[in-house]
């Protein structure tokens, strides 16, 4: 089926009998692939509309991203009630009605021995760092490697952005490995990264996209959602999560309502309590819209009632 910007899909919508009956107070969803298709240039008027029905009804709704909070602006054609809530960086910036709550930082020495690892170990991979000489967090990135010559020749990988020829001192909140070579080659890749650096964990952000991102040992995406249902003093039975690749298991796996597009890896479909249509269809936004019709009549979302 071809992508589309706008109009409900309505798909039949399933689910499992473990999941929670309790009320929905706070929606969280990756954004690629999941509340945003890859084909579309932002969020669909549709979803925003049912984000504005989840706000309206006094829910919290947000964005749970590997991207950088001010990534968020052009998805949501800037509007900022849309994401001033929300987990960014895998979890690692969390944010509660535009207040920063919570921050995870990758340590700078590590991040070092990361570059000449994929320098020394691949002849088309590069560490790629989002943000300033000091830290601050940035969309635009740059690729850390003392070989440009591997950007060159690989462009289709390896977008324009400038180009370091080492980690800065200063730790930094955002990191990933761009990695050409195929599927199989990114895997070897981070499997190889998983085994040589304990002090990171290494996840595939997307089931298209050629990269690797790195977070801190042990924080993932879950942890941002964890943060947030505590700085709100809700049970997680009340969140609802909408993942599709395997850096959204952390907030799939389990969450009493943890919600599986139909695009979803095997691994994510397999995790998650419940089951929807595909992002491309605005299957999330249909869910939304469900969940604020939901507590406005002190019923339950048409997708949990499986």
């Amino acid at each position: 089926m071809a992508c589309r910007l706008g109009g409900p899909s309505y798909q039949a919508i399933r689910g499992i009998a473990r999941g929670s009956h309790r009320m929905i107070k706070l929606a969280l969803t990756d954004m690629d692939d999941t509340l945003k298709a890859m084909c579309h240039p932002r969020v669909t008027d549709y979803a925003l509309d049912a984000i504005d029905a989840m706000l309206s009804v006094g829910l919290h709704f947000g964005p749970v991203s590997g991207r950088v909070p001010n990534a968020m602006s052009w998805m949501f054609d800037g509007r900022e009630e849309c994401y001033a809530t929300g987990a960014f960086v895998n979890g690692q910036m969390v944010y509660l009605d535009g207040e920063l709550v919570h921050e995870e930082w990758l340590d700078a020495a590590e991040l070092s021995r990361v570059a000449r690892w994929v320098l020394e170990n691949t002849v088309d991979a590069s560490l790629v760092l989002y943000g300033n000489g000091d830290g601050v967090p940035s969309e635009s990135g740059h690729y850390v490697t003392a070989d440009p010559a591997r950007i060159e020749r690989d462009p289709q990988t390896f977008g324009p952005r400038d180009v370091w020829a080492k980690v800065p001192a200063h730790d930094q909140i955002k990191a990933n490995v761009f990695c050409g070579g195929g599927r199989e080659h990114l895997v070897w890749v981070r499997d190889a990264l998983r085994s040589e650096f304990p002090a990171f964990d290494f996840v595939l952000p997307s089931n298209i996209a050629p990269i690797v991102d790195i977070m801190p040992r042990g924080w993932d995406k879950g942890s941002g959602v964890r943060v947030l249902a505590q700085a709100l003093g809700i049970g997680l039975d009340e969140v609802v999560t909408f993942g599709d690749s395997e850096n959204d298991l952390g907030m799939i796996e389990g969450f009493p309502n943890s919600v599986a597009v139909e695009n979803a890896s095997e691994e994510v479909r397999q995790a998650a309590t419940w089951h929807i249509g595909a992002s491309k269809d605005d299957a999330v936004a249909d869910a939304l819209l469900q969940i604020a019709e939901a507590a406005g009549t002190g019923g339950v979302p048409a997708f949990m009632q499986g």
